[in-house]
């Protein structure tokens, strides 16, 4: 009886030895940061802001055990006209081929310690470019030149990143 009570043991180890080591094997992100400050129940706190996208990412722990945590892209200003676009994870592949993981974003939880969020942004291996910089040290298209651009359908993709958030860690009751 202790014989297969420790072989169970060891066995539970090593099925969960794969599931570390592929959290292990994800790709340092482009962004490194430190976790967040911990955050109460039913404080909104921005994640990210994309400004080439015109918006923020914005997230919330509620408090409820089935729903922890509310996470929206929320638009920065409705005059803003978006550069990039934001897509959501699963919907466009990512991670996978083509895409690079830009951030990840840790937020733990005030009211219930042992869990956090994690939101990561990946962003679409393209050779866009952003254009040079002007004399003044911005980097600008010009109207002329840009309508000059695309009437010889030299239009650069939009840049794309995609988003995904995760709870990790004990859920509270």
């Amino acid at each position: 009886m202790r014989h297969a009570i420790s072989t169970l043991a060891v066995l539970s180890l090593l099925a969960a030895i794969p599931a570390v080591r592929a959290a292990d094997q994800e790709p340092a992100p482009e962004i490194s940061r430190a976790a967040a400050s911990p955050q109460a129940n039913g404080q909104a706190h921005t994640l990210r802001t994309i400004p080439e996208a015109c918006l923020r990412l914005q997230g919330e722990f509620t408090g409820d055990p089935a729903a922890p945590y509310r996470f929206q892209p929320v638009r920065t200003s409705a005059a803003c006209q978006a550069r990039a676009r934001v897509v959501d994870a699963r919907k466009a592949g990512a991670p996978g081929a083509g895409w690079i993981l830009n951030d990840r974003i840790r937020v733990p939880s005030a009211a219930c310690p042992g869990q956090q969020a994690v939101v990561r942004v990946w962003r679409q291996d393209r050779e866009a470019k952003a254009p040079a910089l002007d004399a003044q040290g911005k980097s600008r298209i010009y109207l002329e030149e840009g309508l000059d651009r695309a009437k010889a359908g030299q239009l650069a993709a939009l840049p794309v990143y995609a988003v995904a958030m995760s709870l990790q860690g004990k859920p509270c009751r």
